[in-house]
């Protein structure tokens, strides 16, 4: 009727899982995941831009130009078809290598998506000859809307107009290599034809792995949704689970009580892939009935394997539950009170260290090898699996490579030396001395003054440390395969008790060949805004949870959708410094602890969180700070008076938190780069190969770097960043 639809990549991933006999998630796990990336990458790249152009303007709106819209978003039309252009170059479809393999979902939505812009809003491509500018996007489509199934759907107007716009009478391509270059048709280059040639031949794999056992998240999901499954789930999970299935379920009981006189048992088990419990009634007819009674198996915590059928729930806390034929204890609970018979440890509940009741999270930190668990601390960690995955497949979509980087590391990338050190040195005699750089040894540099450790001695030949940051070396591969990132763990020796620092955390590191800060900036605000939609349409059965929770953040889920409802406005750090001292001048500011407001100043936490929850109300982008409070590989901004030179650095704050990201254009001239170098104490020599990349080719690029850990808690409300990590790490602290 005219209408727009909610959730048009829920339908699709719906109405997919119906005919899993046509495998439109693909042969592999692999595939299911690239095409869970085409389909997000249809509607945000590309369905926006069909609707911002055509959608009707809302009672009570202002009117709008469709053509300046159009003429606006061909930019972001381009770049998102130039993207399948890449990504199609050695491949038939999107998603599956063999050609034999057919469409899948990622081609069914981008097509659809593309079909669109061709023949609803051409203006978007203002009138590129895309024949020349995207071939192997052109080959595809062809391929795609001359299928059957296409056809039947879309009707030949796509093909037809797709003909106009590319100046050619083009037929569905040959894939040959020695395809004619004249006669209109679409070329394949012999490196294409030998790549394409050797995929056909690669064998389909056979897989093995199946569970002996059903998620207790499938019996819920498939349940409710009517038999359906979405995503890398259909390719993956065992057959629909619908009422009156049977099934086997396995996990950890959170709650073991009997009623109707001892006659029925209600087992609630969790196995960690859901928020949500499942309810198993057991019955005194059904085996293993006494072994699961709470005197025998200890209640709470143990481990049960239950195999039952699937029933509408009688109870109003659950809508299905498992009626029990056979039950099994694989795990008592040994915390019960005195010795068993045979003097060893009793079976019981008494003395397990995660009663029923509520507890701390101060508490639940010393039992960090039991707090998955609990049902907060498992949805932070299904969201941090899930930020994890929301981060490669947004840049895996973007064309950024995956670079691993060293965590051992002779270059302190920040230049403030708060680097763990990495050694062999240490003698197996606490009273023994260091090994020393002797008298008539090579004096300066890395060996070292007379009486210095001699780490010439040390296991690497130098001094190391564990990496403060992969940027530094993801670098060299940004000057040689332009976009890439990196992902992996650092550590700071930062003697810091605060909530919001650990001394090892996880970093994102992206870096950008060809940009400058404003590119920088973007791909940011779209990388934040990313992870952020995917926590609200993936895990909102988490959000929920977290929100739910007493003393949490109660407003979790439309504070995250404020998030992404606006741009993030962006100031320099001039007007920031202004505005706090006009807001302190005229008592609208909060006493803070640090009071003297100037310029020149590293702001602290409060000041940001000030900035993001009180005057812009939500996320900012703050730009060009002061050189002297920022590291040595920031690009100068030109034209700055002397005592007041910047640099071209952003920084990304957010309510609750602060900074969550941090990043900049980076210095591209080799003498600048010397110079900030020397400025912040270093060294050359340490660095010759980083400066290399300034004398061999150099060009402008621009990164930055985010703080997992920080991440999680935006998306998740918790408030201490001990809680986001499993074994977190801190001053004193290093157990487990």
């Amino acid at each position: 009727g005219g209408g727009v639809v909610a959730g048009p990549n829920a339908c699709c991933r719906y109405l997919a899982g119906l005919r899993e006999d046509l495998a439109l998630f693909g042969a592999t796990d692999f595939d299911a995941a690239k095409v869970e990336q085409y389909v997000e990458f249809s509607w945000y790249r590309l369905e926006v831009l069909v609707g911002a152009c055509t959608l009707p303007v809302r009672p009570g709106e202002p009117p709008s130009d469709k053509n300046k819209i159009a003429a606006l978003a061909s930019k972001d039309c381009f770049s998102a078809l130039t993207a399948l252009n890449t990504a199609l170059i050695s491949s038939t479809f999107l998603a599956g290598k063999a050609a034999s393999s057919g469409p899948t979902l990622a081609d069914a939505c981008a097509c659809v998506a593309v079909a669109e812009i061709v023949t609803a809003v051409p203006a978007l491509l203002q009138g590129a000859n895309l024949g020349k500018a995207m071939p192997h996007l052109c080959r595809w489509f062809l391929t795609c809307v001359h299928h059957p199934s296409f056809l039947a759907v879309l009707g030949p107007s796509p093909a037809a107009l797709f003909k106009d716009l590319l100046g050619k009478d083009l037929k569905p391509p040959q894939t040959s290599g020695s395809a004619a270059a004249s006669g209109g048709e679409l070329k394949v280059g012999s490196a294409q034809a030998a790549a394409l040639a050797a995929l056909e031949s690669v064998p389909a794999l056979a897989l093995k792995f199946s569970r002996e056992r059903t998620r207790i998240k499938d019996v819920m999901n498939c349940v409710e949704s009517g038999g359906g499954k979405s995503g890398a789930a259909a390719a993956a999970a065992q057959a629909p689970v619908e009422l009156g299935a049977f099934v086997v379920v396995k996990g950890w009981a959170r709650t073991v009580r009997s009623a109707n006189k001892g006659k029925l048992l209600f087992v609630v088990l969790n196995d960690g892939s859901t928020a949500h419990d499942l309810q198993c009634v057991v019955s005194s007819d059904c085996p293993g009935f006494e072994a699961a009674q709470p005197a025998k198996c200890g209640g709470t915590g143990a481990s049960f394997s239950v195999e039952g059928v699937v029933v509408a729930s009688l109870g109003g806390q659950q809508a299905v539950e498992v009626q029990a034929s056979k039950v099994v204890v694989l795990g008592a609970v040994f915390a019960g009170e005195g010795k068993a018979e045979d003097g060893g440890l009793a079976v019981g509940g008494a003395k397990y260290p995660l009663a029923k009741k509520g507890h701390s999270l101060e508490y639940l930190r010393t039992l960090a090898h039991l707090r998955p668990r609990t049902k907060a601390y498992a949805s932070t960690q299904r969201l941090r699996n899930a930020m994890a995955y929301a981060t490669h497949s947004f840049f895996h979509a973007r064309g950024f490579l995956y670079v691993h980087t060293p965590l051992i590391t002779g270059a302190d990338c920040e230049g403030a030396g708060e680097m763990f050190a990495v050694t062999t040195l240490l003698p197996k005699d606490p009273k023994g001395d260091l090994p020393r750089v002797e008298k008539g040894a090579a004096k300066g540099g890395l060996a070292g003054e007379v009486g210095d450790v001699d780490y010439s001695k040390d296991f690497f030949g130098a001094q190391a440390g564990l990496t403060v940051s992969g940027q530094l070396n993801v670098e060299t591969h940004c000057c040689a395969l332009s976009d890439v990132y990196t992902f992996g763990p650092t550590f700071r020796a930062e003697d810091s008790h605060t909530n919001r620092h650990l001394a090892e955390f996880w970093m994102i590191e992206p870096e950008i060949a060809f940009a400058t800060l404003q590119q920088d900036m973007d791909l940011a605000e779209d990388y934040l805004k990313h992870c952020v939609h995917h926590a609200l349409t993936e895990c909102m059965d988490d959000l929920l949870v977290l929100q739910a929770v007493e003393d949490w953040d109660g407003d979790l889920v439309a504070r995250l959708k404020q998030l992404l409802a606006k741009p993030f406005a962006r100031v320099t750090y001039t007007e920031a410094i202004e505005t706090l001292q006009q807001h302190v001048a005229q008592g609208l500011a909060p006493p803070f602890e640090n009071k003297d407001i100037e310029w020149g100043m590293d702001m602290a936490s409060e000041h940001e969180r000030y900035l993001a929850e009180s005057v812009f109300k939500g996320p900012i982008i703050c730009t060009n700070y002061p050189k002297a409070i920022k590291a040595f590989y920031m690009k100068l901004d030109e034209g700055t008076a002397p005592g007041r030179e910047t640099v071209q650095a952003m920084d990304i704050l957010v309510p609750r938190i602060g900074e969550i990201i941090g990043g900049s254009a980076r210095e591209d001239d080799h003498a600048t780069l010397l110079s900030r170098a020397n400025e912040m104490g270093v060294s050359e020599e340490q660095l010759s190969w980083y400066l290399d990349l300034r004398k061999y080719g150099t060009c402008p690029h621009a990164g930055f770097g985010l703080g997992f850990e920080r991440l999680v808690m935006l998306v998740t409300g918790v408030e201490n960043i001990r809680d986001t990590i499993p074994f977190p790490r801190y001053p004193g602290h290093c157990d487990f």
